[in-house]
């Protein structure tokens, strides 16, 4: 068992108090495949409020990243709030580690606790999770948030320069951290302005969440990445080291219209921490107000390193301004 400090133990007891205050409570869905699925679900569900499926990133667990969200969308929703596999009380025997997978087991979830419709918004991992959860399941998805989410990435990127860390094992071991120099660089990476300290959380299940990290750019190319249909809000931080920006533009650029990318200024790959009063306000604007935002221009290719998916539209603007 994986020893934690008290301080880290004593703020799981208070979020887990406030999901009870929410009107959450905790369950257990055994998919009976050798997959068990643990997920926050509404005590009464309420046929008058919409869906809403919150699904978590790497990192710390679901009630430390979703705690302050489900506060302010609860309101206007029924909230469900799964681990995935291999985070929380979720695990399975299946030897499966893609996204696709993951969003299978959340759907298969969802369907037993008899949500037909929902909304959903992916942060980070979880946003490629919810991604493909909108491809596979596109007449029970009606509108899709992806928070700082490389969907559009490709397997070339790791080799010409697209990321600060190209090293897949590297990249592997800063973001399932295992010692408290490992968390910082981890906070380095994923927030714009780190805070000095933190609490050292603890891991479960460490080589199998490298596993899930070894298998999204395997073979992935964005000729392959399905393009869903639902209306799409695309939130990145604007000094994300780890997924950089550009890829919010070649996300926005490979859904075309339907999609809505707003950049949060001064803010990296955490943005949801760093300016939460912002994210909160967009995220309201599209899930409750389901108004779209200004998009946010694509930028011009300016140098040899940006991706290949822009050089169609930088020959355009050169044949244009010749």
């Amino acid at each position: 068992m994986t020893r934690c400090f008290s301080l880290t133990a004593a703020r799981n007891r208070c979020y887990k108090s406030s999901f009870l205050k929410a009107g959450l409570r905790s369950t257990i869905t055994d998919l009976q495949d050798g997959t068990v699925m643990h997920c926050w679900v509404p005590k009464t569900h309420n046929d008058s409020k919409p869906n809403l499926l919150l699904i978590h990133g790497l990192g710390a667990n679901t009630m430390w990243q979703w705690g302050d969200t489900i506060r302010k969308m609860i309101p206007f929703f029924n909230i469900f709030v799964p681990d995935l596999v291999f985070f929380g009380d979720s695990y399975t025997t299946r030897p499966e580690r893609s996204e696709s997978f993951q969003a299978q087991c959340v759907m298969r979830v969802m369907e037993a606790n008899s949500v037909k419709k929902l909304s959903l918004v992916g942060l980070s991992y979880g946003g490629f999770v919810g991604y493909s959860l909108a491809a596979q399941f596109s007449e029970a998805v009606e509108r899709v948030v992806i928070c700082c989410a490389g969907v559009c990435m490709e397997e070339k990127d790791l080799k010409e320069g697209v990321f600060k860390v190209s090293d897949l094992e590297e990249a592997a071991d800063i973001l399932v951290p295992q010692t408290p120099e490992k968390l910082r660089e981890l906070l380095g990476f994923a927030m714009f302005k780190p805070p000095p300290s933190t609490l050292v959380m603890c891991t479960e299940h460490t080589e199998e969440k490298k596993e899930l990290i070894r298998a999204i750019p395997k073979d992935r190319k964005l000729s392959n990445i399905t393009k869903i249909s639902q209306p799409t809000l695309i939130l990145w931080g604007e000094y994300d080291k780890i997924f950089p920006l550009e890829l919010g533009h070649r996300l926005k650029r490979h859904l075309g219209d339907n999609a809505h990318l707003v950049v949060i200024k001064g803010t990296g790959h955490a943005f949801i921490v760093e300016k939460p009063k912002e994210s909160y306000r967009h995220l309201k604007s599209f899930l409750v107000d389901l108004q779209p935002p200004p998009s946010t221009p694509s930028p011009i290719p300016n140098n040899e390193n940006h991706l290949s998916s822009c050089k169609g539209e930088a020959e355009k603007i050169t044949l244009k301004t010749a």
